[in-house]
């Protein structure tokens, strides 16, 4: 809508020095037969170069915004139209003389006037230096040829001075009017992107959030299905309390996935400590968790340190299989200033290097990251010592706002924690 105002409104403008300009001139021609058919054909010249505008116009403003070729026969006819108008002008001045001066000041008018179409056009098709460049050399020649012709130098300065004006004012005129349409797509473009982004955004997080609610959930369900299936077998009750841990495991995901459709979720930091601790002993695994008590994070904070937590579980059911022990610690080191939960299990069996040069990064991860960096938070993970394996995690303290500085989360001492994890994390 914006766009077709912008185009219309520059289209009618060609109009005003056809009726402002050049069709006044008829009323200065009197009864004589050759002033009165000049008269005409000037005006005749400029309607049609009036009807001419709206698709020579259009296609310059289609080249200026780089939609679209050159209109270079358009470019010609208009051309062709103004230079005739011109002719049959100049023509009347020398048929009716120099005498009366109003009607001289009309037609000369006229001459600037019919001109803006055809400089309207060019000055959307050619650079700005190439246009003023141009209106200056048509204004030195048109004092030329008009002095030379009419013998009126101070008459070739006026026209001189019209064509100038009328160089001038269709730049300022048309370009403006292109630009302004440039800027309006590229906020067309900016909104569309934007809405793209937005959608891409949401799949993303959608699928990271589905990826760190399932993972475990499944991982766990499989696990006890397993355990309940090898009690059935050998016909103990506990088989019974599995299935119905897996049945509640399996609501508790169904709610779960819910939520993150709805895009409400936030993984609780003391309750996945606690579902780590439980699972990862049913699963065999020793797990110990130090720094977890008295602490006071922030609900982001704790709520990306809770996704950690999780996914790092999910790892260690799905890859650690051989796991036996597994120590999560959560800390604050002074001299870095930083927040640091590690999470370190055994059981890794060594992968070949041609294998784990093939193999594909994981998507949860990927998806850590993604929620520790608009916190300015870091994660690092990967093998140390034999068979174990490592997760780190780091939170500036302006993110974790709201701590003991002067001491450990968990209220340990902070020197000695400290210097382990920095010892873990130059071992990655």
């Amino acid at each position: 809508m914006v766009e077709a105002y912008f185009r219309w409104t520059l289209y009618a403008l060609p109009w005003l020095p056809v009726f402002g300009g050049v069709l006044p001139v008829m009323g200065t021609t009197g009864s004589r037969p050759v002033p009165v058919t000049l008269a005409v054909v000037a005006g005749g010249l400029n309607v049609v170069h009036g009807v001419l505008a709206v698709p020579l116009l259009n296609r310059s403003l289609n080249r200026y915004l780089k939609l679209g070729a050159t209109p270079r026969g358009l470019l010609l006819a208009s051309g062709v139209l103004t230079l005739a108008s011109e002719a049959a002008l100049i023509a009347l001045i020398a048929v009716q003389g120099l005498g009366h001066r109003d009607d001289v000041a009309t037609v000369l008018i006229a001459i600037g006037a019919s001109l803006t179409t055809y400089f309207m056009a060019q000055c959307l098709v050619v650079s700005k230096r190439r246009f003023l460049t141009g209106v200056a050399a048509a204004t030195a020649g048109m004092i030329l040829l008009f002095g030379v012709f009419t013998g009126s130098w101070p008459g070739s300065v006026a026209m001189a001075c019209l064509l100038l004006f009328a160089g001038l004012w269709s730049l300022v005129i048309a370009r403006p009017t292109g630009w302004l349409l440039g800027v309006v797509r590229k906020l067309d473009a900016a909104r569309s992107t934007e809405a793209r982004l937005a959608v891409a955004e949401e799949r993303l997080r959608f699928g990271r959030d589905l990826h760190d609610v399932m993972g475990r959930n499944l991982a766990v369900i499989a696990l006890k299905s397993e355990l309940a299936v090898q009690l059935a077998r050998r016909e103990r009750p506990e088989a019974v309390e599995q299935m119905v841990e897996v049945q509640r495991i399996a609501q508790e995901s169904q709610r779960e996935v819910r939520e993150v459709v709805r895009g409400y979720r936030k993984a609780d930091l003391q309750a996945e400590l606690a579902g780590a601790r439980s699972i990862l002993r049913a699963a065999g695994v020793d797990c110990r968790i130090d720094g977890e008590d008295e602490t006071r994070l922030p609900p982001e904070v704790e709520s990306a340190l809770g996704w950690v937590v999780r996914e790092g579980t999910t790892n260690i059911l799905r890859h650690a299989a051989e796991a036996r022990h597994c120590a999560l610690r959560t800390l604050i080191d002074p001299h870095r200033s930083v927040l640091v939960m590690t999470m370190e299990n055994d059981g890794v069996t060594p992968q070949p290097d041609t294998a784990r040069a093939g193999s594909l990064p994981g998507s949860g991860l990927k998806g850590l990251r993604e929620r520790l960096h608009p916190l300015g938070g870091t994660l690092t993970s990967g093998p140390v010592l034999q068979s174990s394996y490592r997760l780190t995690v780091e939170l500036p303290l302006g993110a974790a706002a709201g701590k003991d500085r002067g001491s450990g989360v968990g209220g340990g001492p902070v020197s000695e924690e400290a210097s382990w994890v920095r010892g873990g994390v130059a071992g990655e």
